[in-house]
């Protein structure tokens, strides 16, 4: 089992940025896909991005693409998100998951998540 804790949101005016950091339990962290989504209320939650497990590939929404990051940092058990130019559209609860198998930009084939962290975008 995997437990993963999200911090690094906040209060932030359109155009500033963010770096949200998810640490992860346990001693396999660099076996795991890791990805990062986003839920705003009454909508579903939505693919950000993803890193593979050992080649650190990575995926992108289009919508962020170009201006979020995201990285791993295997010996610290940690995956990054670095937000840039963010915009009142990216409001939302950022959640990171983790997954064994491959990279998947669908939320429910995730196997952990943690508990979101709140970005707020102001204009």
């Amino acid at each position: 089992q995997v437990q993963l804790e999200e911090s690094g949101g906040g209060l932030v005016q359109a155009g500033g940025s963010l770096r949200l950091s998810c640490a992860a339990s346990g001693r396999t962290f660099s076996l795991y896909t890791m990805g990062w989504f986003r839920q705003t209320p009454g909508k579903e939650r939505e693919f950000v991005a993803a890193i593979s497990r050992n080649d650190g590939l990575t995926y992108y929404a289009d919508s962020v693409k170009g201006r979020f990051t995201i990285s791993r940092d295997n010996a610290k058990n940690t995956v990054y998100l670095q937000l840039n130019s963010l915009k009142p559209e990216d409001t939302a609860v950022y959640y990171c998951a983790s997954r064994t198998a491959g990279i998947s930009r669908q939320y429910y084939e995730y196997d952990y998540w943690g508990q979101g962290t709140q970005v707020t975008v102001s204009s």
